[in-house]
């Protein structure tokens, strides 16, 4: 049940992340790959200042931050 709840986090976030990064996603896969990275991604920068989520609005949010930051270094690094 816990890896049912992983991926729906995942896809939500991955999701998100394809609306507010003005792109259109990156269809079913990638947005469930792109959301798991960002809810590790998210949680470890959150976790190191200090900012704790619960409950499931705030995974959602918090692996949509992280998804947001690799998107955005991502495509920092292509433009590199």
């Amino acid at each position: 049940m816990h890896l049912l709840y992983f991926l729906i986090i995942g896809v939500i976030a991955g999701w998100l992340t394809g609306k507010l990064m003005s792109g259109g996603g990156y269809g079913l896969v990638g947005d469930l790959v792109l959301g798991i990275i960002g809810a590790f991604v998210g949680g470890w920068v959150l976790g190191l200042v200090g900012v704790t989520t619960g409950g499931f609005l705030g995974r959602i949010l918090s692996a949509t931050f992280g998804a947001v930051l690799c998107v955005f270094l991502v495509r920092l690094l292509k433009k590199a």
